[in-house]
């Protein structure tokens, strides 16, 4: 067994592990971390599989920004009263075998029309093959800043029209809020602040 082979089993292993650890933990603070073990392993898978960019996003956006932002929030609020809502999650039972079931026949489906259901194929034994003479990261800036520069443009700056809207819609101006004018400060002489008075007595 190839040692990439080793590598795949123990990071499937520890996906699995850490995806029901997220879902039947009961302190939200230990789920958020057993979802962050998750992304790792699901990083590791991409890597073996060739696709260093998507791990690499992985590990960069998910774990160091929306992971950070779930515990911030989860810090933030009660904990017991989450842990009495998963004290009820037996009463969604029936979405949640029905959602479950959705999900594992569209992956069963997947896997049929790939050919690697019922077929000796491997995409770890394949992985050398298709993978050698390529590199994801370089191929892929490549193609954004060539073929894809005006979509990655109006990406860009529909994301920074979206972070300017949020600010002005969460920015109200409120009458007890006390804000400094810089212009006005600048021009302040010292004679109109400063008042001097005669200490001596009469």
């Amino acid at each position: 067994m190839s040692i990439t082979s080793i590598l795949f089993f123990i990071f499937s292993g520890l996906l699995c592990v850490s995806a029901l650890q997220t879902v039947i933990a009961k302190n939200p603070i230990h789920s958020a971390l057993f979802l962050i073990l998750s992304f790792i392993s699901t990083s590791g898978l991409f890597i073996i599989q060739g696709a260093e960019f998507l791990g690499l996003i992985l590990i960069l956006v998910y774990i160091g920004a929306v992971m950070v932002l779930f515990l911030f929030v989860v810090m933030m609020l009660d904990i017991k009263i989450l842990s009495a809502l998963k004290d009820n999650v037996l009463s969604y039972s029936p979405m949640l075998v029905t959602i479950g079931g959705i999900l594992l026949a569209q992956i069963i489906y997947i896997l049929y029309k790939s050919g690697l259901l019922l077929s000796n194929k491997s995409l770890i034994a394949n992985q050398n093959n298709n993978f050698t003479n390529t590199n994801n990261t370089r191929d892929l800036g490549k193609l954004i800043f060539t073929e894809y520069l005006l979509a990655f443009e109006v990406a860009g700056c529909i994301l920074l029209a979206a972070i300017l809207i949020a600010v002005v819609l969460t920015l109200h101006s409120r009458k007890d809020t006390k804000s400094m004018n810089v212009s006005e400060q600048i021009e302040v002489k010292a004679k109109d602040r400063i008042v001097l008075l005669d200490s001596k007595m009469n």
